[in-house]
């Protein structure tokens, strides 16, 4: 009860005229900034901090989540529309909503990036207001050894689900990892893979790295292709979904909602984790698991929900513990700062009308985007009938924008096309993107809690197992690993009960025709320009 009237205490302040109009204005803001390519929530809350010194704080924290909720939507937008990812969290989205967008269906899936967002994040900043502090309580319990079996279990999850090739799949990985240890080592302070270059010391920004592999990669990849093949415009296709959608879509938002919020809430969260799992949990329940890499709903409802319910459970541990888990809560935890305000414990009770109004705009913001957005899917969708020459060229103009604005320097526009050109490359040859974007994600964080968990152990490597959820995602690990391996066995030694050419003969085949669909895409590719 307490909790509900502070809830709307905080409902009464956000819904004064001037606190809804800051609202809708960082709704709007937070989308347009978020349809740009690589500039994303966090860019805009840092552009627009200075602005908002002349607000009061509740204010222009009530702005702040408007933006925080726009940007995640608008990143999505050109997840979908564009393949270029504006978040490190939008790049699972890229890999069905893009699909689906070429296949003529983007009305379809900016619209159920919409509405799981609104479910998710409605859902997931309720869990905010009334389980913040026992999930603060569980996130804390957890230490460096759980985190780090849980970031392993998300690399190996989603490696060994994507593309046919597991073999292609881990060789992104690895480049991916090889390209997240460029830097300073944060133990030793040593400069690793810099090449004598200053620049390169604080690593490489993942915005700059998704949109090289994204936006560049795939803008040379048709430019290479571009006078072989015919011009046509994307058909936009019905500008609603149909009931089929909304039958395959109300399962994954409620699903990828069960996943974001607690990842979100983790000091060591973010949304990237939780994005990838769901994805992966949607390719293995789906009753259409052939569409998937071809443009599955499912690959877009679960992960958009994930990202957003990660957006509402990444403040927990921001407002209750000050310990900020991604780049936006970071702006935000500054901004704070600025205003001689200390998240932590005591927030709750020493600004409790200010938070209240912060929780209460995120559910104003959430019902702002649905409503704004969701009309506007079939005009985004419009943006594919553009002449893919002007489309293009549009996409390097605003990634060059993005890339150069994450630091102001012209090194990091050296960076887009050289990642670029390996984004082309891994395109020519084969090698899924995804897994390059997810180690260079997770690779820093891995290695930094596996030096934390042997540091803690004095070196021993049993100090890895010493968490009882840790030894359990180890077990879920060795069954993935275990499993393909384990089929196959089974498959062997079963008896064949049907005559060849039936349902036995297709179960046996299946290895054979996944390799041949694929030599048969590598071989279109060889013969390509």
């Amino acid at each position: 009860m307490d909790v509900w009237s502070s809830l709307m205490d905080g409902f009464a302040t956000a819904l004064t005229p001037m606190n809804f109009l800051y609202a809708v204005i960082g709704v709007i803001l937070g989308t347009a900034v978020g349809v740009l390519p690589g500039l994303g929530p966090a860019m805009t809350v840092a552009l627009l901090l200075p602005v908002t010194y002349a607000l009061e704080p509740t204010s222009a924290f009530i702005m702040f989540a408007g933006i925080y909720y726009g940007g995640m939507y608008g990143g999505s937008t050109t997840s979908i529309l564009l393949n270029t990812p504006g978040e490190s969290s939008s790049v699972v989205t890229a890999i069905e909503g893009n699909k689906m967008a070429k296949a003529g269906r983007a009305a379809q899936a900016l619209a159920t990036a919409a509405i799981g967002s609104f479910v998710a994040g409605t859902i997931g900043t309720a869990l905010l207001a009334v389980c913040a502090p026992i999930v603060v309580k569980f996130a804390v319990s957890l230490g460096a050894p759980s985190y780090f079996a849980i970031m392993i279990l998300a690399l190996l999850a989603v490696t060994a689900v994507l593309g046919s090739s597991r073999l292609r799949g881990f060789a992104s990985l690895g480049l991916g990892l090889a390209i997240g240890l460029v830097g300073m080592d944060s133990v030793t302070g040593q400069r690793r893979l810099t090449f004598g270059q200053p620049l390169l010391a604080d690593g490489l920004d993942i915005v700059v790295v998704a949109v090289a592999i994204f936006a560049v990669g795939e803008a040379l990849w048709v430019a290479a292709h571009l006078r072989r093949t015919p011009l046509h415009a994307i058909p936009v296709g019905q500008p609603w979904m149909g009931k089929s959608d909304w039958k395959r879509s109300w399962k994954p938002w409620l699903r990828g909602t069960a996943f974001g919020f607690p990842f979100g809430a983790l000091p060591a969260g973010g949304a990237e984790i939780p994005t990838f799992l769901s994805y992966v949990t949607e390719k293995r329940l789906s009753k259409h698991p052939e569409e998937f890499g071809k443009g599955a709903i499912e690959g877009v409802a679960g992960p958009e929900a994930a990202n957003n319910a990660a957006a509402a459970g990444t403040l927990t541990p921001m407002l209750a513990l000050g310990l900020p888990t991604n780049a936006t809560a970071a702006v935000m935890l500054a901004a704070f700062t600025s205003y001689g305000i200390q998240p932590g414990p005591q927030l709750f009770s020493s600004q409790g009308p200010l938070v209240w109004a912060l929780i209460a705009s995120l559910f104003i913001g959430n019902f702002l985007l649905l409503i704004i957005n969701l009309p506007l899917a079939p005009l985004w969708a419009k943006l594919l009938q553009l002449p893919r020459p002007y489309l293009y060229a549009g996409i390097l103009f605003f990634a060059t924008l993005g890339a150069y604005s994450v630091n102001l320097q012209a090194f990091d526009l050296v960076l887009l096309l050289v990642l670029g050109a390996l984004g082309f490359m891994m395109r020519r040859f084969g090698l899924p993107v995804l897994p390059l974007v997810l180690g260079v994600i997770l690779g820093p964080r891995i290695e930094g809690q596996l030096r934390k968990t042997l540091q803690l152990s004095a070196g021993d490597p049993a100090g890895l197992l010493g968490e009882p959820i840790a030894v359990g995602v180890y077990v879920i690990i060795a069954l993935i690993l275990a499993w393909p391996f384990a089929y196959k066995l089974f498959r062997r030694n079963r008896p064949a009960t049907a005559p060849a050419g039936g349902a036995a003969g297709l179960a046996t085949d299946t290895d054979d025709t996944v390799h041949s669909n694929h030599h048969a895409v590598y071989s279109d590719h060889k013969e390509q320009p």
